[in-house]
């Protein structure tokens, strides 16, 4: 292979269609390898790759870990697992989940910037929130392209929107001439580009003589925010790329500063649910209490018990009333799967 033939497509809310309008213009000699990643919940059996292989001329599959890339064909990440690609060959892991996702678009476009440089090209299409944004930067500063979907062309515009806020995006174009442009591009002579180095975030280094906020520091790209993983409630470090922020905790778990917003405001809710559980069992235990207490004669007590339960009644309606405004939360639902592909 050569030129510009590494392709890699990511894709969320919407994605199925438009993976299949774009790969359906591919042509049978196409000289590229296309890898791609669709949000999927990692509970669903996933037959995109099917999908795909009846709407163009291209053979479609599942990665497997540890295969050859071959050119003239599409690699399709299975739900639950990171799609990776080292030199010459693909790799599948059960890594920590970025942006809510596994697989998510990220690690794919980072290991392809890494692995392939200037050959490769990156394509952000329909989704919300922003995966995909902070991979195609990458994919940038190795030397390779970017290409985004067209706004008026997207069920949902927020990765496209994010990716050309926050990358010197190339080409913005509907799917359906992404793939007149794939083939130009993967014929063209392999480029032969000055690489900007990827971001570091070690210009602020520790005290020297705390050897393990050092050691620490060392592992931990970005700064301590005051915020905890989603996932797995450790603390998250801060890491700021130009005017792109991302936060990733000890293990691994990755968030835009979107896709953050969103998972603490479904936490926010869930915890609302519970008070409001809890608040309705305290008032009836408590107008229980009460009902006892005025049975012997005890007013005081049957009072304080009322109280206590209009209290909880009282707060319980004022969540109530919030959760039936509904908790704002961020646009992240994984992409629907239609009855064709649920398997």
């Amino acid at each position: 292979m050569a030129g510009r033939d590494i392709v890699v497509v990511g894709a969320s809310a919407g994605g199925i269609e438009t993976v299949a309008q774009l790969v359906a213009g591919l042509q049978p000699d196409y000289a590229g390898a296309v890898f791609i990643v669709v949000h999927f919940p990692g509970s669903v059996t996933s037959t995109l790759p099917h999908i795909l292989s009846r709407a163009g001329p291209l053979p479609a599959r599942h990665a497997v870990d540890g295969e050859a890339i071959e050119p003239g064909l599409i690699y399709v990440a299975p739900p639950d697992h990171h799609l990776l690609l080292e030199d010459g060959i693909t790799r599948l892991t059960r890594g920590p989940k970025e942006n809510g996702f596994r697989p998510a678009i990220d690690p794919l476009f980072r290991s392809a910037a890494q692995t392939y440089g200037p050959r490769v090209v990156g394509v952000v299409l329909t989704g919300n929130l922003n995966d995909g944004t902070a991979g195609l930067r990458s994919i940038k500063q190795r030397g390779g392209l970017a290409v985004v979907q067209s706004l008026e062309t997207a069920l949902y515009q927020g990765m496209p929107r994010s990716a050309m806020e926050h990358v010197d995006v190339d080409y913005v174009v509907a799917p359906a001439e992404i793939p007149q442009l794939l083939s130009e591009l993967a014929l063209q002579p392999e480029p032969h580009l000055e690489i900007v180095p990827m971001s570091s975030d070690d210009s602020s280094a520790p005290d020297a003589g705390d050897v393990l906020a050092a050691l620490d520091r060392r592992t931990q790209p970005g700064v301590p925010s005051t915020m905890s993983c989603p996932e797995c409630h450790g603390v998250l470090w801060e890491v700021k790329d130009d005017e792109l922020v991302s936060f990733r905790c000890r293990v691994g778990h990755a968030y835009s500063d979107e896709a953050l917003l969103g998972h603490q405001s479904g936490i926010l809710e869930a915890a609302m649910w519970t008070a409001l559980r809890a608040l309705a069992e305290h008032s009836a235990l408590s107008r229980r209490l009460a009902g006892r207490a005025s049975g012997r004669g005890h007013a005081h007590s049957a009072a304080s018990f009322t109280e206590q339960a209009m209290d909880a009644e009282h707060h319980a309606s004022v969540i109530r009333s919030v959760l039936k405004a509904g908790v704002r939360i961020n646009d992240n639902a994984d992409t629907a799967v239609p009855t064709a592909a649920a398997g």
